[in-house]
Order: C-alpha cells, then structure tokens, then sequence
C-alpha cells in the first residue's frame, strides 16, 4: 500500500511541475473555490447522517474530517487533472451536444467524458488527465481514511469517473439558458 502512495505521490509532483503554465487562479478556483467548499461541505453532511466512515463518528469532529476529507480528495483529483490536461494538451470543458433525442444526447455525455478534444491541433483524445486526476484522487484519499486499501482506491476513482458521467450528462439536458460557459 505504502508504494502504491508512493507512486501516487511522485505523479502529483511530476504533475505540478507540468502545471507551470496552467491559471493558477483558475486551479484555485476550480479547486477550493465556493463550489468545491459548498460541495465537500454537502458530502460531508451526508457522510455524517449515514455515519460513513463509521469510525469518525456522527458528532462535528467527525463531520469535520469529512469536510477535510472531502475537499482534499477534491483538490488533487483537479491539481492532477489540470495538470495533466495541460501538459497532453486536452480540453476537459464539456461542450453540450446539438443531437435531438434522448439516447444520442446520453450516449455523446459519456462518450464526452472520456474522448475530448485537442488544444494544441484537430482532432480528439483520450482524457488521460480526468482519468488520472479521479485515481489519484482516489489512492491518495487512501492515506487518511480508516480503512485503507489498494482495492478501495481503485473504487474510488470509477465512482469519481461515475461522477463526471453523470455531471456530464446532466450538463446536456440543462437547459442553454442554465449551462456554465468557459471562463465562468
């Protein structure tokens, strides 16, 4: 397991050295902006009311390992994934569909998830950094949770990629007047 971190750890950093180029105001506020709080804040409420993990307790000492928890692993899944994205020139930035129908608008979601386009020419590619950025989150939350595993990091960043697909996905049917533009 102590490896398994140790390799995490040493893709975080080789990440950061990718990230000199990358906004630094906009990482910060990706990653502990108002959004990230309230939604850490929001998970921890819910991880506190179903006592996940159980062995921090119902109490506010444990909703406040939660919260730290929560945002932590937040803010290495979008230092890792910024900084990859930046440096294998990939555009995470969803971009909804002009598809009619509901079964080609859920398929070009998750299919968006994973196959972005370029920044740096044409074409599309595989996401590596939200990939990574949702497994590095995973293994790396690993080294403050109770019950610490390989297995369990693994898991943890396919319910991250869960995540964005479905974030995804909910970003096609919104509305137009409702979805987030670049730069907001």
């Amino acid at each position: 397991m102590r490896k398994t971190l140790a390799l995490v750890y040493v893709a975080i950093l080789a990440t950061a050295v990718a990230m000199a180029a990358v906004d630094g105001k906009q990482l910060r506020h990706k990653a502990i902006g108002k959004r990230a709080v309230a939604g850490a804040v929001a998970k921890a409420g819910v991880g506190t009311v179903v006592n996940s993990p159980h062995q921090w307790g119902r109490g506010p000492e444990g909703f406040a390992e939660r919260v730290g928890s929560s945002l932590g692993k937040h803010i290495v899944k979008e230092t890792v994934q910024t900084g990859v994205a930046h440096a294998l020139h990939e555009d995470l930035f969803y971009q909804p569909s002009n598809l009619n129908g509901t079964w080609p608008r859920v398929k070009y979601a998750v299919k968006g998830t994973f196959i972005v386009p370029r920044t740096d020419r044409p074409g599309k590619t595989v996401a590596v950094g939200r990939v990574s950025g949702n497994l590095a989150a995973g293994m790396v939350s690993q080294a403050w949770l109770p019950a610490a595993s390989v297995g369990a990091g693994v898991a943890s960043g396919g319910i991250g990629l869960a995540a964005d697909v479905g974030v995804n996905v909910t970003r096609e049917f919104l509305p137009r007047k409702h979805r987030r533009t670049r730069g907001k």
